[in-house]
């Protein structure tokens, strides 16, 4: 019986773009019907006493994809919004991003289906306790290793590495990434994923023997990931010309300074109002005139809809699955190159790779160890799409997909199947 799928999920977008390369590469109908299902997805109850006394239960996942390759790795986000489809799209997309970056670990993702804008720090912490209890019988330093994600942070983390290792009867902190430096946590961390998206966005221009001084960049989602792009970027010599919250953004043609507008957000909580800066929605950004435009929002925000209005010369997905499949073919036609989330977003998950390194030898690096390593790994991957996709006449998309499918199936067809 076919799988029902919600229409535009992102489930039915991680798995239409599977299914559409493993035929165009020819994988072999048995590895195809393993890397499409999930070695494991656990769905728990997570009752909490509220502050008022009161018992909530809340519901919370871990999705585990594939781990042929290594431990699963992946970040638990907390969202009011959050569904199965939504962690079973981002398991699958990580088991791709860590083959294709070349780091041992295979995809998973979790969550608790909440809104932490309503609970006191008390409340979140006793969540993340009682969530840490319920996955603990899947998860480990060398099983599954959770990281930080939307509403997650190195606090959260800090308490599921306490709780991992009170139940366990020592200190583990290789059970998680993305935690406080004075816990074993990694210099670099907290900015590698933005950091790693502009040094991706770099190696596209150039590709295109241009110089990054002076191009425009349009950044949607100015959170954790998109500042830190911004950041970077402005710091290489680009003019970042407009950014976004959830709550709208702002549009400067002749620039916006990044300290200036994180000050404006800190003091006001949010974007807008800015001064000598046009206020505008969400929607406006995307179709906004630039040399490079980064999505590091939430998914499925370039849609067939949309797609036709993008004047972006280059997108560089620093969200996870921003782009949809009939979106896709669209800005293709149109010659508009697009960076994939796969590869774009990978310094998180890279620099998760190196703390892990760090917790198990007990010997941490320095920041400027850590970039470098980082640059190398992304430069290296990016190369290597590119090659693939100058030589095969793909997208780099269908490159980067093709590149990270067949490094996973090598490894079955290695390993073989057990019994």
């Amino acid at each position: 019986m076919p799988e029902k799928m919600e229409e535009n999920s992102p489930w039915q977008t991680a798995l239409t773009q599977f299914n559409n390369v493993s035929k165009r590469m020819n994988l072999p109908e048995d590895i195809h019907q393993i890397l499409k299902h999930f070695s494991r997805i656990l769905t728990v109850s997570v009752p909490v006493r509220m502050d008022n006394g009161s018992t909530a239960s809340f519901e919370g996942f871990r999705v585990q994809h594939c781990s042929a390759k290594g431990p699963y790795k992946g970040g638990i986000r907390y969202h009011p919004d959050l569904t199965l489809d939504d962690l079973k799209a981002l398991a699958m997309e990580m088991t791709w991003k860590c083959s294709l970056v070349d780091i041992p670990f295979g995809g998973a993702k979790g969550g608790v289906v909440c809104d932490p804008k309503k609970l006191s720090r008390g409340e979140l912490e006793r969540i993340t306790r009682r969530y840490t209890y319920a996955i603990q019988p899947i998860i480990g330093p060398d099983i599954d290793i959770p990281a930080p994600d939307v509403n997650t942070n190195e606090q959260i983390m800090a308490w599921i590495m306490d709780t991992y290792s009170m139940n366990k009867g020592f200190c583990s902190p290789g059970i998680v990434t993305g935690k406080p430096l004075n816990i074993g946590g990694s210099l670099g961390r907290a900015d590698a994923t933005g950091l790693g998206v502009a040094y991706i966005a770099a190696s596209a221009v150039r590709q295109n023997k241009k110089t990054l001084k002076g191009l425009n960049v349009v950044i949607q989602g100015y959170g954790n990931v998109g500042s830190a792009a911004g950041k970077f970027l402005e710091e290489m010599g680009c003019k970042i010309v407009a950014v976004s919250s959830s709550t709208g953004g702002i549009y400067n043609p002749g620039g916006l300074s990044h300290n200036a507008i994180i000050e404006h957000y800190r003091k006001t909580g949010g974007f807008r109002y800015f001064p000598l800066a046009e206020n505008i929605t969400n929607a406006e950004l995307l179709e906004l005139p630039c040399d490079v435009l980064i999505p590091a929002a939430m998914g499925g925000q370039i849609t067939k809809k949309n797609a036709g209005k993008i004047k972006a010369k280059l997108i560089v997905e620093g969200a996870n699955g921003p782009t949809t499949p009939e979106a896709d073919e669209i800005l293709s036609g149109r010659k508009i190159k697009i960076v994939p989330d796969i590869l774009a977003n990978a310094g998180g998950v890279i620099v998760s790779y190196f703390e892990w390194v760090q917790d198990a030898q007990c010997y941490f690096w320095c920041k400027n160890e850590v970039n470098a390593k980082l640059k190398i790994l992304l430069e290296r991957s990016f190369n290597d799409v590119y090659a693939f996709a100058q030589k095969n006449k793909y997208s780099l998309r269908t490159s980067a997909m093709m590149l990270a499918i067949k490094k996973v199936a090598d490894v079955f067809t290695v390993r073989g199947l057990y019994p």
